[in-house]
This record gives C-alpha cells, structure tokens and sequence, in this order.
C-alpha cells in the first residue's frame, strides 16, 4: 500500500471553486489514479467541510479509513491566488484539524504494510502532527520513504535542521530549484541550478548524498526545464514538456505520484521521470490538482517504442 500523511485540506480559488488538496492527498490520488492502492493518513474536523472531504475520498473510490475526526479544530483551508503565469501562491489556515494528528492502532497496521510512505515539510509546522510522522517513519521499516519538500514561506533554522536529519533517513528526496536554493544558501551556488552539469555533479548532491546506496535518489525539478535524477552513480538529466498552463497547483505531487508509481512497476529511473514529466504536464493544463488524466495517453506519448 502507499501511503500519503500529512495535510488534507480544501484549496479555496479566487473564483469561489472548492476542491480538495493538501500535497498528500493529491499524492494519494495520482496513485490511485495511475492504478496503485494508496491511501491518506489526516484529520478533518467533525464538520461540513470535513464530511464533505471524506465524500469526495468516496467518489474517487478511495479509502477514507486513515482519516480522523477531531472535535475540537476546524478541518484545514488554504486561500489559492494564480497570478498570470500560473503560479500558485497561497494562504494556509493555522491550528486546524490536519495540525492535530494522532497515533492510533489503526496506523500501526497501516505501517507495517506500507509498500512506500511519502511525506512533506507543511505537516511537520505542529508538535502532534511532526510526532506521528517520525513514528510512522520509525515504524514503516520497509517502505520506500519518500520526502517530498514542500516549503511555504523562508526556511526556517528549526525546520532546517530537523530536515537535515530527514534527509539522512529518507530513501528519496525530492526538491524543486527554489527549494534547493534555500538549502544551499552560503554556499558557491550563483549559477542556475538547473542548467546541466557534469554525469557526477548535481546541486542535490550538496544535501542529500546517494553516493554508495542504490536505495537513494536525489529528484531536482525545475519545471519545463526538466529534472535532474541523480542515483548512487550519476546525475541524469530529463528533458522538460511545453505545455500551456492554467495552473500549476498539485503538479508537483502528480510528478512524485507518477515516479513512484513507475518505480513500483520495475521502469528505469529515466523512464519514470519521462513519464512523470508528461503527467505533471497534463495536470497543468487544468484547473485543481486532482484533474482526471487517462494513464494510456501518457504511456502511447513516451512507450510508443
């Protein structure tokens, strides 16, 4: 089973639109989307909006049961502003249910058959919430773990240094070039970080060393540049897709879905980030980060050889 925990939310649009979000959730849904059994781990509060975020689990026929109830705090909102390029940018809600995560049985069962757990940074703003998840990862023993680094606003140096120790713990990290700047800063970094460099080199490499561990990979994204993929050998660099963009929220997470997945499905690291790239294209040219994307449209584009 893959698993996504942390936020579950509603992403609120400037046209008044409605529709559920939060990175794992939309994680969740590409994987289910592209045929694997994944499930979100969160909490809603015991309102309108929460039940109505568990009906919308239900008619993507996906499981609800790692979603908790919290009678005490309201179920999670972000307020989403698209400027003209199509670049998100957002306002998070504090102290909502998803900031209130628990450790129940149900999740010790969940993580002992976890085939790959896939978390971020958001989720780990709240004490209870942060706990859970270094539980999870403590207990999910033979899960692919996967960070997806998922920043809202400056890196703080609390949050640097606990992702610091994440990143020796994690099998892949994935991070955009914005993202990696940050974690970059003091050093000799004025060139663009997504211009290629030599087969050995990556600016990932900076953070998160895969040197002599075949388990490790290093994602860097940078849009319709491409990706850089760097393993315990090299560094392999994946062209971009031009695509025309209504917005570009969840495609990020699509992208990661769609790695996974393929991974899971035995496909090289350059087929998967082909794929992905592909996919995470076609949910840009859609509104909401959860748009139906037919898997065979994209398969006929990059397998067609």
């Amino acid at each position: 089973m893959i698993v996504g925990i942390g936020e579950l939310l509603w992403d609120v649009f400037p046209d008044g639109r409605r529709v559920a979000g939060g990175a794992p959730f939309n994680f969740a849904f590409h994987c289910h989307q592209l045929g694997h059994e994944a499930i979100i781990i969160s909490r809603v509060g015991s309102d309108a909006l929460g039940s109505d975020l568990r009906a919308v689990l239900r008619s993507h026929g996906m499981n609800d049961a790692g979603v908790q109830t919290d009678a005490h705090h309201p179920t999670g909102t972000v307020t989403v502003a698209i400027n003209p390029d199509g670049q998100p940018s957002y306002t998070i809600t504090e102290n909502v249910a998803w900031d209130h995560l628990e450790w129940v049985p149900q999740l010790d069962a969940i993580a002992q058959t976890a085939t790959v757990l896939c978390f971020g940074t958001l989720a780990q703003r709240s004490v209870p919430t942060r706990a859970v998840i270094d539980k999870f990862l403590t207990s999910a023993t033979h899960a692919l773990q996967v960070l997806d680094v998922n920043l809202r606003g400056p890196l703080r140096r609390e949050l640097y240094d606990r992702l610091q120790q994440q990143f020796q713990q994690c099998d892949w990290l994935k991070v955009n070039a914005e993202e990696v700047r940050n974690f970059l800063h003091g050093e000799d970094w004025e060139t663009n970080v997504c211009e290629p460099m030599s087969p050995k080199e990556s600016p990932i490499r900076y953070i998160f060393d895969t040197r002599g561990n075949p388990r490790r990979v290093g994602i860097l994204t940078c849009g319709q540049k491409g990706v850089a993929i760097t393993d315990w050998q090299r560094t392999e660099w994946v062209p971009g897709v031009s695509v025309d963009v209504v917005d570009t929220v969840g495609a990020g997470d699509a992208f990661t879905a769609a790695m996974v997945c393929l991974h899971r499905e035995g496909r090289s690291l350059r087929e998967c980030a082909r794929f992905a790239n592909l996919y995470a294209a076609k949910v840009c040219e859609h509104q909401g980060a959860t748009p139906r994307i037919d898997r065979q449209d994209v398969e006929r584009v990059i397998f067609r050889d």
